[in-house]
Order: structure tokens, then C-alpha cells, then sequence
């Protein structure tokens, strides 16, 4: 598995660390998860944008 660094602010990583431990997470796992969460909504949320796209389209041709 390939280590990644990334640099937050004290307070940030704070309430990341508060969120791990009351889930019982690692601050690894927490963040994995989040990640996998943005990208799964960021592409739900392009999807649905290109339909509509398909959709305007398709009524400016009809």
C-alpha cells in the first residue's frame, strides 16, 4: 500500500482524531473512508449533471 502525505491545520487534525476514536477507527481508515465517499458523490453528481446536460440537449433538437 502506498503511504500518502498531506499537511492540515492542528485544529483540523483534532477532529479528525476525535471522529477516529469515537468510532473506533484509525485516522487512516477514517480518511480512506472519506475519500471513497467524496469520490463515489463526485461522480453520482457528474453523472446526474450530464444527464441533465443530455436532457437540454435533447429538448433544444426536439
Amino acid at each position: 500500500m502506498a503511504r500518502v502525505l498531506i499537511s492540515m491545520s492542528n485544529d483540523f487534525l483534532t477532529k479528525v482524531d476525535s471522529v477516529a476514536n469515537s468510532e473506533q477507527r484509525t485516522r487512516s481508515e477514517l480518511i480512506r473512508e472519506a475519500l471513497r465517499v467524496y469520490i463515489k458523490r463526485n461522480k453520482i453528481s457528474n453523472n446526474l449533471k450530464a444527464e441533465e446536460n443530455a436532457n437540454i440537449l435533447t429538448e433544444l433538437l426536439g
